[in-house]
């Protein structure tokens, strides 16, 4: 094993390891850098303790890890049998969080129960974010916590075999930002022979250009009065950073004038398509075949947006003249608001905002991806979330998220889990347990129990209780989205 032996323990029936480096500490003349080997060890390293996150705040009032330190970049590794001669499928996930929170120490992302039953080897490991990670800044690659995703992958691929698990046989997943990750890795041509599997949840549309990338990154070195650059930045404390992204965040609406739709919805980190580490758009790459020999699942909650809705205040408040706002930046084209309402005859305000929101961000790119995929000669799997979460009164329907308890089986623990209630239903076991087993069966023969998706029928696997497959069922919305291309966001016009 490259770096050195480690030791892990054993929980619940499961070899568990964690905090092993697939990196250096991308710090000092590291910092803001595509990542470096890690430096080996002498002797058996302890592999009990998560690593330290990467640099971020608690915007989500999750607090943070106990870890402390710089070596950000470790995995963690969760596998039923621990033998080279096992040769398990395995899975790698990726978390999300807008590009600016995450990491995996996040009890929702335990792997005990997906490597336990689902017979599979599971793998975890923090990337950068936010500045540190995504911002454009001159001197640094675009895309550094992408490039850290390939070099946790080039690890899975050169040790996994230690750990019992087939480096022939990854299969790559995430949610939110993580699927938006899982879709940039299906594009960069660094990433090409890591995975032959990807699952991409609720895949967020937003890829920035480099002239907008550059505009925002100018808008976070302005917080702390210096310039976008390696020069300027590289002895700022990480945290002060972590802060002006915030800072950014807090007040991107006001830019909308320059960041258009980017700037309305708070999006300011997002993978930079920069002609080298992303040459192009998931959309364009998967629709030219460059990713055909890998298997895709894909899939989204039907009610994406109604949990930022709820973070907002404005569930159930909005306004005619919110939804109309929301139809003229969001829908695409020219008549793309007279489309939504014309489609949608007896939606509200509510209803019409929260359509256009969900569509935009989520919906319409994570079926595109599919689409694309299927247009470039690869096979792909589609699913739809409909079952409504019961925790908060079951206001917030199949929203945003609720997939990654389902999918993990971890129902009481973590911040997505406060979706299902204090006590889940039989309801909720028994979808989570169906949904573990098309995960892991994906990951194992490459085919999670339903049809693939065609251009033709566009068949579509609905978890619900009942469940059950029919063409996609959001046809009033894929119609007005049909003929969209999920462009590389840039800088309004004026702005240019």
């Amino acid at each position: 094993m490259t770096g050195g032996p480690v030791r892990g323990c054993w929980e619940s029936e499961v070899a568990v390891f964690r905090g092993v480096p697939y990196a250096a500490p991308p710090v000092g003349a590291l910092r803001f850098g595509a990542p470096q080997p890690a430096k080996g060890w002498d002797g058996v390293r302890p592999a009990l303790s998560f690593g330290p996150p990467p640099p971020q705040t608690d915007a989500l009032g999750r607090g943070s890890s106990e870890a402390k330190g710089d070596d950000w970049l470790t995995v963690n590794v969760w596998s039923p049998t621990p033998d080279p001669a096992a040769k398990l499928p395995v899975m790698v996930w990726i978390y999300g969080g807008a590009y600016m929170v995450g990491m995996s120490s996040w009890p929702e992302y335990d792997g005990g129960r997906l490597a336990r039953e689902g017979g599979v080897v599971l793998v975890t490991f923090n990337y950068r974010l936010g500045v540190e990670g995504f911002a454009h800044l001159t001197g640094a690659p675009d895309n550094r916590g992408l490039l850290d995703q390939v070099a946790a992958l080039e690890w899975v691929h050169e040790n996994i075999a230690a750990f019992g698990g087939d480096p022939d046989r990854v299969t790559i997943f995430g949610e939110s930002a993580g699927g938006s990750s899982v879709a940039a890795l299906l594009a960069m041509p660094r990433a090409a022979g890591l995975f032959r599997g990807a699952v991409a949840q609720s895949v967020p549309g937003p890829f920035f250009s480099r002239p907008l990338a550059a505009d925002i990154a100018a808008a976070f070195a302005a917080e702390v009065q210096l310039r976008p650059t390696v020069a300027d930045l590289a002895d700022v404390d990480p945290a002060r950073l972590a802060a002006a992204g915030d800072a950014v965040t807090a007040t991107a609406a006001k830019h909308g004038d320059r960041w258009g739709r980017a700037g309305y919805r708070t999006i300011v980190f997002a993978p930079v398509v920069d002609g080298d580490t992303l040459p192009a758009t998931p959309w364009q790459a998967l629709a030219a075949g460059g990713a055909r020999d890998v298997a895709l699942l894909a899939g989204h909650t039907r009610d994406e947006q109604r949990l930022m809705t709820a973070m907002t205040g404005l569930l159930g408040q909005v306004t005619p003249d919110q939804a109309a706002t929301a139809l003229d930046i969001f829908a695409p084209g020219p008549d793309g608001a007279r489309r939504y309402r014309d489609a949608y005859p007896d939606a509200g305000p509510d209803q019409l905002y929260e359509l256009v929101h969900s569509d935009w961000l989520f919906r319409m790119p994570t079926v595109h991806l599919a689409d694309a995929h299927v247009a470039g000669g690869g096979r792909a799997y589609f699913y739809e979330l409909t079952w409504p979460a019961p925790g908060r009164g079951g206001v917030l329907g199949a929203c945003h998220g609720l997939d990654v308890p389902l999918v993990f089986g971890n129902l009481t623990s973590g911040g997505p889990a406060v979706l299902l209630g204090a006590q889940p239903g039989a309801d909720a076991v028994e979808l989570s347990a169906r949904m573990r087993a098309a995960w892991t069966s994906f990951a194992t023969h490459g085919d999670p129990g339903w049809p693939a998706y065609t251009a033709d029928e566009r068949l579509t696997q609905i978890f619900d209780s009942p469940g059950a497959v029919t063409t996609y069922p959001e046809q009033p919305s894929y119609l007005i989205w049909r003929d969209h291309s999920f462009a590389p966001l840039t800088l309004a016009p004026s702005s240019r």
